[in-house]
C-alpha cells in the first residue's frame, strides 16, 4: 500500500500561520493606539512574538508527533497540566469564533443591506451556517483544509492588508490630512492602566505560532521546513499588521474607531477620497473570505490537539472517533454544539462594541495563560530531556532558553493581569459585571478542565477495578 504524501509544503504551512494570526479584526484595536502602536508592536515582538516562534520551532522539531502544545506540556509536567492547557486552548478558540463570525456577518450585510447588521436573526443565521459549513469542509481532510487556508490567506487577509497599506502610503504622499500625531512624543505610549489594557488586543494579535505544530506530521520535512515556515510567517505577519494598522490610524480618528467596523470605515474614507467607492463591495467580499479562512485554520488545530488528549484517556472515549479522512469527527461536532450555545449568549448582549471587547478580552487572557505553560515547558524540557535531538535549538544554551522563556512568561502574566482593568476608550457598562464576567470566565474554565480530568480519571480507576 502506498503511503499518502504529506499534504503541507512550506508555503502551505506559512499561509496556515499567516491566516491563523494575521486577523483583520485586530487592526482597528491596534490602530486605536495611534502612532504608539509601533512601540507596542516592537515590545510585543521582542518579548512575546519572537520568543513564541523560537520556542515553537524547538519544541516541534524535538517532539514532532502530532499534538503540539498538549505533547509538550505532557512531557514537561504530566497529563493533568497537558489536558488543562489543551482544554483551555480549545475553549478560548470557541469563545473567539462568535466575535470573528459576527464581523463576517456585519461585513456581508454591508454588501447586501446595511440594515441587516442590526437584525438578530440574520446575524444568527449567517454565523451558524458559516461555522457549520467550514466544519464540513474541514471534515473533508487536511488537503482540502490546507487549500482553504492557503487560498483565503492570500485573497482574504494579505490582499486587504496590502491594499489598505498602499492606500495609506498614497494618502501620505499626496499630503492629505492625518488623523494621528506622528512624533517622538506620540511614539511613546500613555502607560495608564486604562490605556495599557488594550495591549491584550495587540498581544493577542500575535498569538498562534504554536497552532500549526499539530500539523507537523503533515509536513514534508518537519525538521527543516517547519522553522523556515515560522521565519517567513513572522516577517509577513509583523509587516502586514503594523502597516495596515497605521493606515487605519492615518484616516480614522482614535475617538471614532469602532472595533468591529473600523477597517471598513477606513476603506470607505480612502475610497471616497480617491473616487473609488465602487471598490467597497469588492473589499467587503475579500474580508468575508479572510474571516472564513481564519476560522477554518483555527477550527482544526485545537481539535486535533484535543484528540491526542482523548487518546490519552483524559476525556471520554467517544471523542476519539475520527472519520475516513482521519479528522476528529466527534470533537469537531462537539465543538460546534458548544460554539452554538456561546454564540447565542454573544448575540443577546446589549452593545456590539462592548460585548465584542469583553469576549475578545477573555479570549486573549485564556490564550496568554496557555503560553505561560508553553514557555515553562520549553525551559523544563531542556533539563528533563537534554538528550532529545532538536533540529532547531534556541541559541546560547540553557541561558538563552531562560532569557527567551522568562521574557515570554512575564509578558503573558502581565497581559493576563492588566486585562481585568476596563479600557478607558470603551464603555463597558457596569464595572462589577465586567470584572465578574472576566474573573468567573477565566477561573471557571480552568476549574471545569480540572473537574473533567478528575472525573475521567476516577472513571478509569473504577473500570480497572471492575476488570480485575
Amino acid at each position: 500500500m502506498n503511503k499518502t504524501k504529506p499534504a503541507l509544503s512550506v508555503l502551505a504551512l506559512t499561509m496556515i500561520n499567516v491566516i491563523a494570526i494575521d486577523s483583520l479584526r485586530s487592526i482597528p484595536m491596534s490602530a486605536s493606539y495611534g502612532f504608539s502602536l509601533l512601540f507596542y508592536y516592537i515590545i510585543c515582538a521582542l518579548l512575546f512574538f519572537i520568543p513564541s516562534a523560537l520556542v515553537s520551532a524547538e519544541l516541534t522539531t524535538g517532539w514532532p508527533q502530532n499534538g503540539g502544545i498538549y505533547v509538550w506540556v505532557r512531557e514537561a509536567f504530566g497529563k493533568p497540566a497537558a489536558f488543562t492547557v489543551i482544554f483551555i486552548q480549545w475553549i478560548y478558540n470557541i469563545c473567539w469564533y462568535p466575535t470573528i463570525l459576527s464581523l463576517l456577518a456585519a461585513t456581508l450585510a454591508y454588501v447586501i443591506n446595511p440594515g441587516l447588521a442590526s437584525n438578530t436573526w440574520y446575524m444568527l443565521a449567517i454565523v451558524f451556517v458559516t461555522y457549520w459549513l467550514i466544519t464540513l469542509v474541514t471534515l473533508c481532510g487536511m488537503h482540502i483544509s490546507s487549500m482553504l487556508s492557503t487560498t483565503t490567506a492570500i485573497v482574504g487577509t494579505i490582499m486587504p492588508m496590502v491594499f489598505i497599506a498602499i492606500l495609506g502610503i498614497i494618502w501620505l504622499l499626496q499630503g492629505k490630512p492625518i488623523s494621528m500625531d506622528i512624533s517622538i512624543k506620540a511614539f511613546l505610549p500613555d502607560i495608564k492602566p486604562g490605556n495599557l489594557v488594550l495591549l491584550t488586543g495587540v498581544l493577542y494579535s500575535l498569538v498562534g505560532m504554536e497552532m500549526s505544530a499539530v500539523h507537523v506530521q503533515d509536513v514534508k520535512n518537519p525538521q527543516h521546513d517547519y522553522p523556515r515556515a515560522l521565519y517567513f510567517s513572522a516577517i509577513i505577519i509583523l509587516l502586514s499588521l503594523i502597516l495596515s494598522s497605521l493606515a487605519v490610524a492615518v484616516v480614522v480618528p482614535t475617538q471614532q474607531l469602532n472595533l468591529v467596523t473600523g477597517l471598513l470605515d477606513a476603506f470607505n474614507l480612502f475610497f471616497t477620497a480617491f473616487h473609488l467607492s465602487w471598490m467597497m463591495p469588492v473589499v467587503a467580499i475579500l474580508i468575508v473570505i479572510g474571516v472564513i479562512g481564519g476560522v477554518g485554520a483555527w477550527i482544526i488545530g485545537p481539535a486535533r490537539g484535543l484528540l491526542v488528549a482523548a487518546q490519552d484517556d483524559c476525556i471520554p472515549k467517544f471523542l476519539q472517533k475520527v472519520n475516513a479522512k482521519q479528522m476528529p469527527f466527534a470533537i469537531l461536532i462537539t465543538q460546534g454544539i458548544v460554539f452554538s450555545i456561546i454564540c447565542l449568549v454573544f448575540l443577546v448582549m446589549p452593545t456590539v462594541n462592548s460585548s465584542f471587547w469583553i469576549l475578545s478580552n477573555l479570549t486573549a487572557q485564556l490564550a496568554l495563560s496557555c503560553y505561560i505553560f508553553i514557555f515553562a515547558a520549553a525551559i523544563r524540557l531542556r533539563y528533563k530531556f537534554p538528550e532529545v535531538k532538536r533540529a532547531y535549538r534556541i541559541p546560547f544554551g540553557n541561558i538563552g532558553m531562560w532569557v527567551i522563556g522568562l521574557a515570554g512568561i512575564l509578558a503573558s502574566v502581565f497581559t493576563v493581569l492588566i486585562g481585568f482593568v476596563p479600557p478607558s476608550q470603551i464603555d463597558v457598562g457596569n464595572l462589577k459585571f465586567y470584572e465578574t464576567f472576566l474573573i468567573v470566565g477565566f477561573v471557571g474554565f480552568y476549574l471545569i478542565s480540572l473537574l473533567i480530568y478528575k472525573m475521567q480519571k476516577r472513571k478509569g480507576v473504577k473500570s480497572l477495578q471492575h476488570t480485575t
